[in-house]
């Protein structure tokens, strides 16, 4: 049998600072991420054998059946992801709270008759679930949110751009990703958004976070470039600036 291409939409999840916890612990992390986005894909009323599920270690990918709506891997599968994290961590030491980065896309895939899947789309998805917006996103508020995610401009469009229900526009933030040699427009969305769970309030070389003074009237996301680094701005009015330092 000869491989086909289909175009599918694609997520991907990653733990958050998993490194260094030791085997016992990563396992038991992964079976809370597993286990809570079983459950959230049921709540979504999404059966998670429909999804192909690749194990990456310490998350996963997920792409899509054929004739799924791009928009049900938005909304209510992220605000029901990370109300179930959150359960999770308000009972868990502090060695097994979880915080997860979520990356969606779509595109054309190869999918070969083992099974096997691949393709350019898996690329980006990789780059922006690697991407410093999405990883500082991660840290907003006080220990970090439960979820946070990210979207390639072309799913943004499709989705967010459509006007779906439950997808308002105002809830996703704008950044520029530029991981190695990927550079594009994507979109940030966390708790705290209108279109999320309210709550309270990386990797570049050489970078660091600061909280600064909070804002209580800010009721827009953005993210803002400015001269030596990069203000996130989340809905409850906490700022977290990336300080770019350049040799």
């Amino acid at each position: 049998m000869n491989p086909r291409y289909e175009y599918r939409a694609l997520l991907a999840c990653d733990i958050a600072g998993s490194a260094g916890r030791g085997e016992q612990r990563l396992q038991e992390i992964r079976r809370v991420l597993r286990s809570a986005l079983s459950d959230a894909l049921g709540i979504a009323g999404l059966g998670a054998r429909d999804f192909a599920y690749v194990d990456t270690g310490d998350g996963c990918q997920l792409v899509a059946p054929a004739a799924l709506p791009k928009a049900r891997l938005l909304f209510p599968l992220l605000p029901e992801l990370g109300s179930r994290i959150r359960e999770h961590n308000q009972h868990a030491d502090a060695d097994t709270r979880v915080r997860v980065r979520v990356a969606v896309h779509a595109g054309e895939i190869r999918l070969d008759p083992d099974g096997t899947v691949s393709g350019a789309p898996f690329e980006a998805l990789a780059r922006l679930l690697d991407s410093a917006p999405l990883r500082h996103a991660t840290l907003a508020g006080t220990g970090g949110t439960p979820l946070a995610a990210i979207l390639s401009h072309h799913f943004y469009e499709e989705t967010v751009g459509h006007g779906y229900e439950g997808l308002e526009a105002d809830a996703f933030t704008a950044a520029d990703v530029r991981v190695k040699e990927y550079a594009a427009r994507a979109w940030l969305w966390y708790p705290g958004s209108p279109v999320g769970p309210q709550v309270g309030s990386g990797r570049d070389s050489g970078s660091r976070e600061q909280p600064a003074q909070p804002e209580p009237r800010t009721v827009e996301q953005f993210v803002q470039a400015t001269g030596s680094g990069t203000v996130f701005a989340v809905h409850r009015g906490d700022q977290y600036i990336r300080h770019n330092d350049r040799g």
